[in-house]
């Protein structure tokens, strides 16, 4: 259901973060989809600065208080911020690269998945940035995802998460859209990347529009709120414990 830890032979965004960060360069971080065309993530933006960071980024990290996990931390740009911010975080990631990059960096890194129930801790934020919505997976993890999440959240906690809602791909010239209702959720993609000969596996990724998401988390205990929106059908969601 859930992607598990990575082995450094399927690990492509890891290798290309471990590369720029060893050489100050990197090659194309390929990014392929049955639903789109090619497209090329740069690595550099893997390193951005606070101030290299989309607005909703940035609020997000301002709202994050208390003990902070940083899930898919990458190459810890976040945590990097809130440390610069007086704030304690650990990050995880499930890409061994990843974690030995950010540990050389001095961040508090483990290698493990947020769903793996061998992880444990209390956390009064959960942040996840970078559409990250996507690590869900299919809508149909939701319950999983929320359950989980209120294992890992302290009393009154609450989770960041930013996603963007796909619909603009399927908007009409007067501004309707034309969804099938009867397919699988639109937001619902499956990725694959490649650096160097580097190759990873396919992987689904989630991008929940704010009223599927709400529609999910309210039954759980959450307060859903939209805290901004970005420029391009982005937004960042708090969800706070009732």
């Amino acid at each position: 259901m859930k992607r598990h830890r990575l082995t450094e032979d399927k690990d492509p965004m890891g290798r290309a973060i471990y590369e720029y960060f060893t050489t100050g360069k990197a090659g194309k971080l390929r990014v392929f989809s049955s639903q789109f065309d090619e497209d090329e993530l740069p690595v550099k933006d893997l390193f951005r600065t606070l101030e290299q960071m989309p607005l909703l980024e940035q609020k997000a990290l301002q709202l994050a208080y208390g003990r902070i996990l940083d899930v898919g931390a990458g190459s810890g740009c976040h945590s990097l911020v809130l440390r610069e911010m007086g704030k304690e975080s650990l990050a995880i990631d499930i890409s061994p690269w990843a974690v030995e990059v950010m540990k050389k960096r001095g961040i508090d890194a483990y290698l493990t998945n947020v769903f793996d129930m061998g992880f444990t801790g209390r956390f009064d934020t959960i942040l996840m940035l970078m559409n990250g919505s996507g690590i869900i997976g299919k809508l149909k993890n939701m319950p999983a995802f929320l359950t989980r999440v209120k294992q890992l959240l302290a009393p009154g906690g609450c989770v960041l998460m930013d996603s963007t809602d796909l619909r603009y791909l399927y908007e009409d010239e007067d501004g309707s859209y034309l969804v099938d209702l009867a397919a699988d959720y639109y937001g619902e993609v499956d990725f694959q990347m490649q650096y160097g000969k580097v190759k990873g596996e396919p992987f689904d990724w989630l991008y929940i529009d704010f009223d599927t998401l709400s529609a999910y988390a309210t039954p759980y205990g959450f307060r859903v709120e939209k805290v901004m929106e970005g420029e391009h059908y982005d937004y960042l969601a708090r969800l706070s414990l009732r």
